[in-house]
C-alpha cells in the first residue's frame, strides 16, 4: 500500500492531479471534503457534528476531522493505495495521522507538494471561478486572503514531512500532462 498525501495552495491542481494518479495507480483519492459530505449523508454521529459546525459558519475542530479521516483508514485499509487531498491541513493533524495509519500498520509514504507562483494561482482560480460560480473564485481578494491563510497555517505542514524525508516539491506551471509526469516520477523512485 503506499499512502500519498497530495499538497498545494488553492488552484495549483490537486483535484487534477489526485484524479490521474488515482487512475494510473489503481489506488484510492479521498478529499477531506467528500469524506465531510459522505458522513454527513449517512447521517452518522460525526457527520452531524459537522453539520452543526457548517450552520454556524465555523470550521470543524481538529477532532471531528481526524475522526472522520480514522473511520475513513479503518474501512479502507486493504486498498491499494490512497491519495490524501486536503488533509492533514495542520501539524497537529499529520501528527494525528501518523497515529492512525500506524494503528493500521501503515504510514504516509511521501507527501508531493504541487508548487504554482502566487500570481499563477490567482490567475487560474479566476479562471475556475468563471465556471464554477462560486464567489470564493471569483473575488482576487477573497482568492489572496485565501492563499495568506494557506500561507500562515497549511503551507508548515510540509516542515513536518521534510524532517522525516517524505517530502517532495515538484514544479506545477506547464500542461497537465508535464506535472503529472513529474509527480509520477516522484511517486516511481519510491518503489
Amino acid at each position: 500500500m503506499i499512502n500519498i498525501v497530495l499538497f498545494g495552495a488553492p488552484g495549483c491542481g490537486k483535484g487534477t492531479q489526485a484524479q490521474r494518479l488515482k487512475e494510473h495507480y489503481g489506488i484510492d483519492h479521498v478529499s477531506t471534503g467528500e469524506v465531510i459530505r459522505d458522513q454527513i449523508r449517512r447521517g452518522t454521529e460525526l457527520g452531524r457534528s459537522m453539520e452543526s459546525y457548517i450552520a454556524q459558519g465555523k470550521l470543524a475542530p481538529d477532532e471531528i476531522v481526524i475522526g472522520m479521516i480514522a473511520e475513513y483508514v479503518a474501512a479502507h485499509k486493504e486498498s491499494a493505495g490512497c491519495i490524501f487531498d486536503g488533509f492533514p491541513r495542520t501539524t497537529a493533524q499529520a501528527e494525528a495521522f501518523d497515529a492512525i495509519l500506524e494503528e493500521h500498520g501503515l504510514k504516509v509514504d511521501i507527501m508531493v507538494d504541487i508548487h504554482v507562483p502566487e500570481e499563477e494561482l490567482v490567475r487560474r482560480i479566476l479562471l475556475r471561478g468563471k465556471d464554477s460560480g462560486r464567489a470564493d473564485d471569483a473575488s482576487e481578494e477573497v482568492i489572496r486572503g485565501r492563499l495568506e491563510v494557506y500561507r500562515m497555517q497549511t503551507a508548515i505542514v510540509s516542515d513536518y514531512y521534510a524532517a522525516q524525508g517524505k517530502y517532495a516539491s515538484v514544479n506545477g506551471t506547464g500542461t497537465m500532462d508535464e506535472v503529472f509526469g513529474r509527480i509520477a516520477t516522484v511517486i516511481d523512485g519510491l518503489k
